[in-house]
């Protein structure tokens, strides 16, 4: 009998695998897809020689990671790859606000009326962050904080609305780029803990950038299994999981899967009816002969460029998708190009680049028109550029990734209470009805991103139960 079985290979599920068997617990871990890497693969979408990323690109959650800092990943071929900038925010006057190394160099990007107040609104966090990284991605807490005094001040700043947050600052600049910033996990602005969201991006940037994988985000997966392998674990690919029955004796089942899929696979029922899923995403993946022709140099030195011209239009666009079900006309959007610091992603001279809009739950409509009219307003002949694109609505990026649900790739609603008590109102979100049963998805704490630190969090309820049996 094995200790545990995990049940998807995405990369919380690869680490929670990773975290139990470097304990010594026999593992393994049973995926449906032929290859592992859930939101973090890369595939040749459009043309052959072009290497996408499906889902997620850019990582600063990942190299911020405690769980994969605490893993020797470089040695199973994982290597972060940074550009000039981690992120820029162009502005139709052709200008850009951006997201820095250097918090000067970020301050002085919102002009002179907003650069004290964004020093020091970050700065006070800076020299803690890996602590504060530490235990806000722990939340909530089963034990004491490492540094309570700091989690608490980051909680007065960051738990109220990020609206809140952004009246600090005076002029657009700087309020468009904080406001793209929470929008990443299509959050409402207004929501509970939303100035939390922005602060973490921000930080993260500040403390070691927004990288790329070098060859695409697959590489963080498969760095993950193969140093799985090493410790003795296995993965099964090609495996779809309907029920437990299919699934070989263990002391315990961990689920890298929507809280959806796991009631139904369990038996559970309704237990996780109350949970809610959030809009959707439309994604659009572009072959292009050259670098995208922003109008703002900064854009052109960052790998994730965001879109939305001020704050009104980023929350009409957030709006429209979460509570109008309708695709907005003018997306915000997250764009990446990898290839400006990858070059081997594409052929000599050409270019990866993808970009994606919110739209609502489940959406079935075409948003390329407006994503593109939106790159032109930024890019001017971007669309002359085009070699190839691959687009996925909410039914296609589902079919990819089962726990994207109506193609929400936060996996669940992050908004209200949800944001830090997911998938339950519960101190114990990891835990299920089932004692043996256990859920590691994007679905629990601390929520959507390329972290592993659910499946680690996960993995440390997992082995206290397995060292009590």
């Amino acid at each position: 009998m094995l200790d545990a079985v995990v049940v998807g290979a995405g990369p919380n599920g690869l680490t929670a695998a990773v975290e139990l068997a470097r304990r010594g617990f026999s593992v393994a871990v049973f995926e449906a897809r032929d290859t592992v890497g859930g939101g973090a693969r890369t595939e040749e979408l459009t043309l052959p020689g072009f290497r996408h990323d499906p889902c997620s690109a850019a990582h600063p959650l990942g190299i911020n990671s405690p769980a994969f800092r605490a893993m020797p990943l470089q040695r199973y071929g994982l290597e972060w790859l940074h550009a000039d900038l981690p992120m820029a925010h162009p502005f139709t006057d052709g200008t850009a606000a951006v997201l820095a190394r250097s918090v000067g160099e970020t301050a002085a990007s919102f002009g002179p009326r907003d650069a004290g107040t964004y020093r020091r609104l970050v700065e006070p966090f800076l020299p803690k962050w890996d602590t504060l990284a530490r235990d806000f991605m722990s939340l909530p807490l089963t034990a004491l904080p490492r540094d309570p005094v700091t989690l608490a001040r980051f909680g007065l700043v960051g738990l109220p609305p990020s609206t809140w947050l952004t009246r600090r600052f005076r002029d657009e600049r700087a309020k468009t780029l904080f406001a793209g910033l929470v929008a990443h996990v299509m959050a409402p602005l207004g929501g509970f803990a939303t100035g939390a969201i922005g602060l973490v991006f921000a930080l993260a940037a500040h403390a070691r950038g927004w990288p790329v994988a070098r060859g695409g985000s697959q590489s963080i997966s498969d760095a993950l299994a193969a140093y799985l392998e090493d410790l003795g674990g296995a993965v099964h690919t090609d495996y779809e999981v309907k029920r437990l029955d299919d699934l070989p004796p263990a002391r315990a089942y961990v689920f890298d899967t929507s809280p959806t899929a796991l009631a139904r696979i369990a038996g559970f029922g309704t237990y996780y009816a109350g949970y809610r899923y959030g809009p959707g995403v439309f994604k659009v993946d572009y072959a292009l002969d050259g670098p995208v022709p922003w109008t703002a140099p900064e854009a052109r030195r960052a790998t994730t460029v965001q879109i939305g011209a001020d704050c009104a239009e980023i929350g009409s666009a957030l709006r429209a998708a979460s509570r109008e079900g309708r695709a907005p006309d003018k997306p915000f959007m997250i764009t990446v190009q990898p290839s400006v610091v990858d070059p081997g992603r594409a052929p000599a001279g050409k270019h990866v680049f993808w970009a994606y809009g919110h739209v609502p739950n489940g959406w079935t409509g075409d948003l390329t028109d407006a994503i593109e009219r939106q790159l032109e307003r930024f890019a001017p002949g971007f669309r002359d550029r085009v070699l190839a694109r691959a687009t996925a609505g909410p039914p296609e990026l589902a079919a990819r990734n089962a726990n994207y649900v109506g193609g929400d790739i936060a996996s669940g609603a992050v908004s209200g209470l949800q944001v830090l008590l997911r998938p339950k109102l519960s101190l114990f979100p990891y835990g299920t009805p089932h004692p043996a049963v256990f859920i590691c998805s994007s679905a629990t704490p601390p929520g959507p991103g390329v972290h592993g630190m659910s499946g680690h969090n996960a993995a440390k309820a997992v082995w206290r139960r397995l060292r009590q049996t």
